[in-house]
């Protein structure tokens, strides 16, 4: 089984900044791709940022040039810094991971618990 354990969110002003961290656990033999989705109230939920195995990234378009995702392969763990933030970024945020699993070689989706971000204007 593989855990992510997510932590860093919280309560910022408009403008402030939060790094969010996705640690993935258990019975990994490789993570391929690793990203961020959140969700606001009455919204769908929308893929944020995503890094690739190979570290290549793509961003959603109202986080660009604001937000950087990258990964600690030897941590096994996913970051998202969030700067210049805005209200429209309140949300819950989910860290997802793409696992290949250590005993059959299974690909699998696995996600973190949620962590919830709110920037106060």
């Amino acid at each position: 089984q593989v855990q992510l354990v997510e932590s860093g969110g919280g309560l910022v002003q408009a403008g402030g900044s939060l790094r969010l961290s996705c640690a993935a656990s258990g019975s990994i033999f490789r993570l391929n791709a690793m990203g961020w989705y959140r969700q606001a109230p009455g919204n769908q939920r929308e893929l944020v940022a995503v890094i690739t195995g190979g570290s290549s990234t793509n961003y959603e378009d109202s986080v660009k040039g604001r937000f950087t995702i990258s990964r600690d392969n030897a941590k096994n763990t996913v970051y998202l810094q969030m700067n210049s933030l805005k209200p429209e970024d309140t949300a819950v945020y989910y860290c997802y991971a793409e696992v290949v699993g250590a005993y059959y070689g299974i690909t699998s989706r696995y996600w973190g618990q949620g962590t919830q971000v709110t920037v106060s204007s």
